[in-house]
């Protein structure tokens, strides 16, 4: 498995933006497909972002396309989601996870991080 560690939440303004950070290790990486999911609460844990290792094909949930973007640094190990243009409906947990496959549904992701809290009100 694939250890995940997030950082960068916080709490920002609407309109505002945040970068979450997700550092990885344990594993060669090259294989792996990174995602980004969140969970509000009271709410299912849904998708976000994901990212191929090598190619860096990307994928993005409709509800923020053309704001968040979703990159990898190879060297570093670590995947970012940088957020603008952020809105109080996107109050949530940020999950970063691995997987095998470049798919969307959160079943197909084993190796989760702890999470970190975004929280976007004025």
């Amino acid at each position: 498995q694939v250890q995940l560690v997030e950082s960068g939440g916080g709490l920002v303004q609407p309109g505002g933006s945040l970068r979450l950070s997700c550092a990885a290790s344990g594993r060669t990486l090259s294989s792996y497909v990174m995602g980004w999911f969140r969970q509000a609460p009271g709410k299912e844990r849904e998708f976000v972002a994901i990212i191929n290792w090598i190619v860096s094909m990307t994928r993005y949930a409709d509800s923020v396309k053309g704001r968040f973007t979703i990159s990898r640094d190879n060297v570093k190990n670590t995947v970012y989601l940088q957020m603008i243009s952020l809105k109080p409906e996107d109050t949530a947990a940020y999950f970063c996870a691995a997987s095998r496959v470049f798919r969307t549904e959160k079943s197909v992701y084993d190796s989760w991080g702890q999470g970190t809290q975004v929280t976007v009100s004025s």
